[in-house]
């Protein structure tokens, strides 16, 4: 399943969750504490997002967006699950 995500780097501490209304269409709200520099922050994402979603890091796939804020990326899994864990972290 593909996932839009609105990064905010530099947070105080790392947090997946809420709705960002972009350009794009809805995204998923990752923070990390992680700064945009070298990539960190893109490390810090995909392992955040598969922590929530419970998969292992390497089911989650960056699809486009490495530099950027907005970022698209691929979960492997059951659909359905990640559907409903998506659709709960939305509200």
């Amino acid at each position: 399943m593909r996932i839009l995500l609105r990064v905010r780097p530099g947070a105080s501490r790392t947090a997946v969750g809420g709705r960002y209304d972009g350009p794009s269409g809805p995204a998923l709200v990752v923070a990390v504490a992680a700064r945009a520099v070298e990539g960190q922050a893109t490390k810090a994402v995909l392992t955040a997002v598969a922590a929530e979603f419970g998969v292992r890091r390497s089911a989650v796939t960056l699809v486009r967006g490495a530099t950027s804020r907005d970022k698209l990326v691929e979960v492997e899994g059951d659909e359905m699950k990640l559907r409903e864990r998506l659709e709960r972290l939305w509200a």
